[in-house]
């Protein structure tokens, strides 16, 4: 998924917003030396995360990952939707973050993901012609983390729901949940309602698949959530995840993004070794670690990479 955004912000703006300069007209917000001081050495890597759990958890993993082979790391997480890490990005503020291919396209490509590109390949292929000058991906993992319709059981059986087609005859009845930024994003309300036809009576702004909307979700504020795939709320609650049979969210593999000017021989030798050991099983389990049972996300990163041969 594939991981938390602002509202009102069209992917078209972040297309253009990564692709001119906010310093000047003769600056390049993606050179090797970003305007106002921020960080882009080489030397330095500076990574950032969105603001839910599982980014934070993933670049916890890449910032250990990285110093273990001598790497100085700066640590920038919790920045929050996509709109505002990739200006971080752009503007030099961070490096390099976790993010998911198919999301990530979506975001960049004008018009949303070509037709019929929904498996982690085409995502790639699609994903590197539209990457912004100056970044690039590293290899992607197995590891995949999708958007979801969730509802309650309770739900699923009041309304026969077992896909997301099967909401088009009642969302008029029914209250969404999601982070603000999902009124505006074709995987969010916008694609519900091109592709599948359906139109919620309430949408109520929460978060991208944290405690919010899943605390919403149990109490009944909310008839529907945005919960990532790999969140353990899904089977610790047995919600029921809505299929998508018109392949709304496509892959969601999890992919280092990273400045060129960043990247060097060990800073990719060491991510792609992250990458390699990444899956969407062990990925749930270490993220449950921290959500439920409320370890430290450092502690929990730093077992994962021991437990992989990775430090």
């Amino acid at each position: 998924m594939l991981r938390t955004r602002i509202a009102g912000v069209l992917a078209a703006g972040v297309t253009l917003a990564l692709t001119l300069s906010a310093c000047g007209a003769n600056d390049d917000p993606l050179s090797n030396e970003p305007a106002g001081g921020s960080s882009a050495s080489t030397s330095t890597v500076t990574i950032g995360s969105a603001n839910f759990a599982e980014s934070e958890l993933l670049g916890e993993i890449y910032a250990q990952a990285l110093e273990a082979k001598g790497v100085t790391v700066k640590r920038q997480f919790n920045i929050g939707a996509r709109e505002l890490y990739l200006k971080a990005l752009q503007d030099g503020s961070i490096d390099l973050l976790p993010e998911y291919n198919g999301a990530l396209l979506s975001a960049l490509a004008k018009g949303g993901a070509p037709e019929g590109v929904s498996s982690p390949d085409q995502v790639l292929t699609e994903l590197k012609k539209v990457l912004p000058a100056g970044t690039e991906v590293l290899e992607q993992s197995a590891a995949e983390d999708k958007d979801t319709l969730t509802v309650t059981s309770a739900t699923a059986a009041k309304y026969s729901l077992k896909t997301i087609e099967d909401l088009k005859p009642v969302a008029n009845q029914l209250t969404i949940g999601a982070g603000p930024e999902w009124q505006e994003r074709y995987q969010g309300l916008k694609g519900l309602e091109s592709l599948y036809g359906i139109k919620f009576k309430t949408f109520k702004p929460l978060d991208a698949g944290g405690p919010l909307t899943v605390n919403a979700l149990t109490k009944g504020q909310i008839d529907v959530g945005n919960i990532f795939s790999t969140d353990s709320s899904i089977a610790t609650n047995k919600f029921v995840v809505l299929e998508d049979p018109k392949n709304l969210y496509l892959a969601e593999n999890i992919i280092p993004l990273i400045r060129t000017a960043a990247n060097n021989p060990t800073v990719s030798g060491a991510l792609n070794a992250v990458s390699a050991k990444l899956t969407t099983e062990n990925l749930t389990t270490y993220l449950a670690k921290v959500q439920v049972d409320k370890q430290d996300t450092a502690a929990v990163a730093k077992a994962f990479l021991t437990e992989n041969g990775l430090v």
